[in-house]
């Protein structure tokens, strides 16, 4: 099974509805290629790390949690299903889709200038996905295979 991390803050705004897109540049483990929306539908994958209040959009509070530990057990509650994605280079573009989501603009022009593991300076990539609820829980313990910054892990459920 797929899972997608992301900030819980994220995950929370869109499950609550307050995001509708995704905005990816990748992470330093994301390999040579760097970073695509490789997967129609994945699992919402909350972490604990990065994520603080200035990134945000004012008004949104993003409370500080402490790292997982490994063994912890991580409940996994939504997946997403991608209804488009496409990486955008105009940042006139990317400001147009300011409504949907939660990051703060210098969040997203940081994300957009960033150069690195296959992704160019001017560019980001963005998904619209729709969100739904899983009808039961998935569980699983937090493995060394679950951290660092990729976007995309494999998850198993005991």
């Amino acid at each position: 099974m797929i899972a997608f991390k992301e900030w819980k803050c994220v995950c929370d705004a869109l499950v609550d509805g307050t995001q509708t897109v995704i905005l990816r540049k990748g992470g330093i483990h994301e390999g040579r290629e760097g970073f695509s929306f490789a997967h129609q539908a994945f699992h919402l994958f909350p972490t604990r790390f990065h994520a603080t209040p200035e990134q945000l959009k004012p008004g949104i509070v993003s409370a500080p949690q402490p790292e997982w530990n490994y063994g912890d057990l991580i409940t996994i509650t939504h997946w997403c299903e991608a209804e488009w994605a496409r990486t955008l280079i105009d940042w006139q573009e990317v400001m147009a889709y300011h409504a949907d989501h939660i990051y703060s603009e210098s969040t997203v022009r940081d994300r957009f200038n960033w150069e690195g593991k296959g992704m160019s300076r001017g560019s980001i990539h963005i998904a619209k996905v729709r969100v739904h609820a899983h009808p039961q829980p998935l569980i699983f313990p937090y493995a060394p295979r679950h951290a660092g910054c990729r976007s995309w892990v494999e998850v198993e459920t005991i």
